[in-house]
This record gives structure tokens, C-alpha cells and sequence, in this order.
């Protein structure tokens, strides 16, 4: 039955994030799209919500994770290092018994888990280290039959190296063919510093075939020799793709002394990358080594911010071999953001807040992304009314609104005291 009002939703009395003068307004869609944005809509909707001066903001941006690993904590055991190699081996045994089913079982469970939370945009690496390419194929179905509330893009992931294991650079190719959004790759897992840079400049050459995005583990490891992302900044300043081409985890960059690190960042200011911290599982599998002082393991977060480079933060790990915590709260990254980077001021706070909104869009190349007149109709309503308070309490959306329908609804946490204090 068709409706004769003005629009499908409404949302009103809302604060649009970066409203700094605290105006409040109100928000029409129509047919999946924001169609207005203003003081007081006169029309009414078929559905309204009443936003009461809380916080409206884009949806939060998964702009890393691996949701083939997802849900998988303990099997076929435990990793007790905590290391990022122990892990690896964890996977690779765990990895001979995955079938579509068991992934896309996992992947859907943990995409509903982050759409509670506000998440509508994912980036997932998919292993492409195994023959029969299953996490793949299943995070390829699953792309599809959650398109209509959830925008995800599939990263080839060569998880044992391009060049480690005959055959791998011909299953990541295929991948490719297969319809992956991006390409992605490990150099410091390959055998050689050689390998690990052919690795990066037959990555930029596979995106240029193909037409595709670039996310590249880059440096995961405390060894301040490790230095592929000086190679990864030259082949986007060579070919011009700085936009398309992501540096994930860069933890290096971290234990890389100060003269190096300063040439380095003005190699980054020309090649215009994109870079990705995973704040919960870079301080929990990095410095496992260390004695005291022990190393954060998060690579430069404030200083690539402050020299105007693309930032965003990401999960990496839901309960798998490498992180066996996580419920898929981005505000619970970027509140480990907060502190582990020591972006404590107002202004990086609210910084860290577009680290997995604004920022993380811009690192999917997404160009229908923000509460803007024209675009799709994603957003949320908080429970709080600034990012200060969204991060300090971390508390699911009230609302969350998805292609321009009504996802989910949220009732706050209410607390009684039944005596007097």
C-alpha cells in the first residue's frame, strides 16, 4: 500500500555531529534517501523518532577486521604467547577444517553483532592462503545477502605471504577474478626483505589489472628493521594511487627511531595513504618480547593525525586465534584509542570519534557515506549528545537506520536504587 506522506521517516530534534552550535534539526527521508535537512519539517512521516537533542551521526566504519577468524577463540586451542605467529599457526590448523557454511555462520553472526552497534560499513580480509579458497567463496555470499543493511568489502588476504608457498601469488590472482574488493598482502611474513618487497610492488600491479583497492598488513612487529611501508609509500607516489592504498597496522613505525621516522613521514605527506591502528589487538600481541620498558604497539597514531594524513581505527579480531576479547563496539576501539595514543584532549577525542566514522569512510573510498541532503539514509542516533560522551560510556545507538529503514532500537540501560543513600 503506498503512503500519500511526505516522507518514510523522520527523525527530529537531532544534532548533527560537528554541529558546534548545538542547533538542533530535523531530518526527512524518502525513499531511502536523505531529502532534507532542516530547523522544523512541517510534513509528517510514517515513521517518526524523536532524537531529543542526542547525537546524530553517520554510522561507525569497520575499516578492518577479519571476519573469516571471527567467533573462532579456542579452536582448536588457545593461544597462550598472546603472539601475533603463534596465532598464525592457531589459524592455519583451525583453517584445514573451514567450510562455507562454518564461515558465512560466523561472519553473518558477528556483521549482526557490529549492526547493533552501529556499524554499516565493513572491510574484511578473507585468507587466501588455502586452496579450495572457502573463506573467500563465503565472505562473497555473504557480501550479497547483506547488501540491503550492510555495506561490506572483501579484501584478498594472503595470509601465509605471496611468495612463501608455491602457488599462493596464482590463488590470490584468482581471488581477484572471483570479485574481491581489494587486494591485500604480508611482506614482513615473506621468506626475504626481497620477497617482502616484491610482494609490495606486485600488489600495486594486481590492483592496476584489476581496478582494485590496495589494504596491505604492513610492519605487524616490534622489529624497527621491518620497513615495507617505505616501499608501500614509493609505489603509491610512483603510480598515483595514494587514495586507493591502505597501510593496516604499521606497528614498526612505532619502534623506528625518530631520525628515520621524520624522513619517513614526509614520504607519507607525498603519497597521501591511508593507515589503519587496531588499538585492542596491536597493544595486546605487540611487545610480547619486550621485558621493561614495554612497547605500546601502536604504530604513530597522533603524529600521522597532526601531519594531516587519513586515520582510521578498526577492530582486527573478534574472538580468534589472535584476540580472544572483543564484542565489536567500535567505541570500545576508540576508546582504547584515547588512551593508548595518549589523545586525550578535547579535540583529538573527538578526532579519535571520526577514526571510525569519517575517517574510515574515506579509507573504504566510500563516496555515498555522511548525514548529508542526497545521500543513502545511514545513520545513528546515540544515547549521548557529543563524541566525549559517546566514547566515555560506549553504549549501543538508540537507534540505527539502514538504507533508510529502521534496523534496530535499542532501550537504554536503566538503573533503580532501591535504598537511600
Amino acid at each position: 500500500m503506498m503512503s500519500n506522506r511526505e516522507y518514510d521517516l523522520l527523525v527530529r530534534r537531532g544534532k548533527l555531529l560537528g554541529q558546534v552550535d548545538g542547533k538542533l534539526v530535523d531530518i526527512g527521508i524518502k525513499n531511502r534517501r536523505i531529502t532534507k535537512i532542516a530547523d522544523e519539517i512541517a510534513d509528517n512521516a510514517d515513521v517518526e523518532l524523536d532524537a531529543e537533542g542526542r547525537l546524530v551521526s553517520p554510522p561507525f566504519v569497520e575499516s578492518h577486521i577479519h571476519l573469516d577468524s571471527a567467533l573462532t577463540a579456542g579452536e582448536p586451542r588457545w593461544n597462550q604467547s598472546g603472539t601475533l605467529f603463534e596465532g598464525i599457526e592457531i589459524w592455519r590448523d583451525r583453517k584445514q577444517n573451514i567450510s562455507i557454511e562454518d564461515v558465512k555462520k560466523r561472519a553473518s553472526a558477528t556483521l549482526k553483532q557490529q549492526a547493533e552497534q552501529g556499524i554499516l560499513f565493513v572491510r574484511s580480509h578473507a585468507d587466501v592462503s588455502e586452496l579450495q579458497l572457502i573463506a573467500l567463496q563465503a565472505l562473497l555470499e555473504v557480501r550479497e545477502e547483506v547488501k540491503n543493511w550492510m555495506t561490506l568489502q572483501v579484501v584478498a588476504f594472503p595470509q601465509d605471504g605471496i611468495y612463501s608457498q608455491p602457488g599462493n601469488l596464482a590463488l590470490l590472482e584468482r581471488a581477484l577474478q572471483m570479485g574481491a574488493d581489494a587486494v591485500g598482502g604480508i611482506p614482513h611474513y615473506e621468506l626475504t626483505r626481497e620477497h617482502g618487497v616484491n610482494s609490495v610492488e606486485r600488489i600495486f600491479e594486481l590492483a592496476a589489472q584489476y581496478h582494485k583497492l590496495i589494504d596491505i598488513h604492513c610492519d605487524e612487529i616490534d622489529d624497527e628493521q621491518s620497513r615495507f611501508l617505505e616501499v608501500v609509500a614509493a609505489c603509491a607516489i610512483a603510480t598515483g594511487m595514494g587514495a586507493k592504498t591502505t597501510a593496516s597496522h604499521t606497528t614498526a613505525f612505532a619502534s623506528y627511531n625518530n631520525a628515520y621516522a621524520f624522513k619517513l613521514m614526509g614520504f607519507l605527506q607525498r603519497a597521501q595513504i591511508n593507515f589503519i591502528a587496531n588499538p585492542l589487538i596491536n597493544i595486546t600481541l605487540q611487545g610480547r618480547a619486550d621485558t621493561y620498558p614495554k612497547r605500546r604497539g601502536v604504530t604513530r597514531v597522533k603524529e600521522l593525525w597532526q601531519n594531516g594524513l587519513n586515520v582510521s581505527f578498526g577492530h582486527d579480531c573478534i574472538q580468534d586465534p589472535w584476540y580472544s576479547l572483543g564484542s565489536g563496539n567500535m567505541l570500545d576501539v576508540a576508546h582504547m584509542g584515547v588512551h593508548v595514543c595518549q589523545m586525550t584532549g578535547l579535540p583529538e577525542i573527538n578526532a579519535c570519534y571520526e577514526m571510525v566514522t569519517i575517517n574510515a569512510a574515506k579509507t573504504l573510498h566510500l563516496h555515498d557515506y555522511g548525514v548529508e541532503v542526497g545521500n543513502t539514509a545511514s545513520l545513528l542516533v546515540l544515547e549521548e549528545n557529543s563524541c566525549y560522551d559517546a566514547i566515555r560510556l560506549r553504549r549501543k545507538p538508540r537507534y540505527v537506520i539502514a538504507q533508510g529503514k529502521l534496523l534496530t532500537h535499542t532501550q537504554p540501560e536503566v538503573t533503580e536504587w532501591l535504598e537511600k543513600t
